[in-house]
């Protein structure tokens, strides 16, 4: 009851933050200048959001992006996305600084848990808000060191001279495709290919795993389905390699989603790091 009661008073004012913010150039303890922006927009189609996008940097500029994608529709996605973003960035901003990888490994560990927990708790105690989730996919760098967790079909990439998804979907045509059942050709269209096999709020003992990989100032991007169902990765590369501003970029990744049809609510959040530092 006080969590929900706590939701009441702040679910308006978070619900408002995450619309459209971009934030200026950072400077990362290795001198490395880098620059973020997020934005989510509700499409052409729905008639509300569930997507929420952040991107922020703590007191040494380690980096933390992430995106969520809420599920439940009338039982109110919106809220587990939302509840998923107050608690990861409460907690990071809590942070002054990471003292090793293995240090930050714990924070992931622990925050994720601390969100499952939150929407895992009120789904579970409140009909209204029963069977809602969220998935999330989040990227945290430090230094040369890149870390990704992500928890049903939210995706992260890496885009510098081609596209290279570090995520795979937690969806029941994935698991399908790997049991040989059906073939890559048929996954974008059969009927059971939005079913989720993992999200965050749906099991009281969340299963996700944290990836490593050597980061070498490369661009980073996040984005929900509603995002890369729209626009085609050859697209994502035409864009995300021009010349613009990433705030110019991240408002055309979403602008280009909804000429394509909009049909879903669409989120992203990127990281790069300013040329003349490469």
């Amino acid at each position: 009851m006080v969590l929900l009661q706590l939701l009441e008073r702040n679910l308006a004012q978070i619900l408002m933050q995450h619309v459209d913010n971009f934030v200026p150039n950072i400077k990362t303890m290795n001198e490395r200048v880098g620059f973020y922006c997020y934005k989510t927009d509700i499409g052409t189609v729905r008639k509300t959001n569930e997507d929420v996008a952040m991107a922020m940097t703590d007191a040494s500029g380690d980096a933390l992006l992430f995106v969520c994608d809420g599920m439940g529709g009338h039982n109110k996605g919106d809220v587990a996305a939302n509840i998923t973003c107050e608690v990861i960035t409460s907690e990071f901003k809590k942070i002054d600084r990471f003292l090793n990888n293995m240090d930050v490994r714990l924070f992931l560990k622990k925050v994720i848990k601390k969100a499952n927990k939150a929407v895992f708790d009120l789904a579970n105690n409140d009909e209204k808000f029963a069977k809602m989730g969220t998935t999330l996919t989040l990227a945290l760098i430090r230094k040369n060191s890149l870390f990704i967790v992500s928890v049903g079909d939210s995706r992260a990439y890496i885009i510098d001279d081609s596209v290279i998804r570090l995520t795979e979907d937690e969806t029941y045509v994935n698991y399908l495709y790997h049991m040989n059942r059906i073939k890559l050709e048929d996954m974008d269209k059969h009927p059971q290919r939005h079913i989720l096999t993992n999200a965050l709020g749906l099991y009281k003992n969340l299963s996700f795993e944290i990836d490593y990989y050597h980061y070498n100032n490369n661009r980073i991007m996040l984005c929900s389905d509603g995002l890369y169902n729209a626009v085609s990765e050859e697209e994502m590369l035409t864009i995300l390699t021009t010349s613009m501003s990433i705030y110019e970029k991240c408002d055309l990744l979403i602008d280009t989603a909804n000429k394509n049809g909009g049909k879903d609510n669409a989120c992203v959040a990127m990281w790069e790091v300013k040329k003349d530092e490469y």
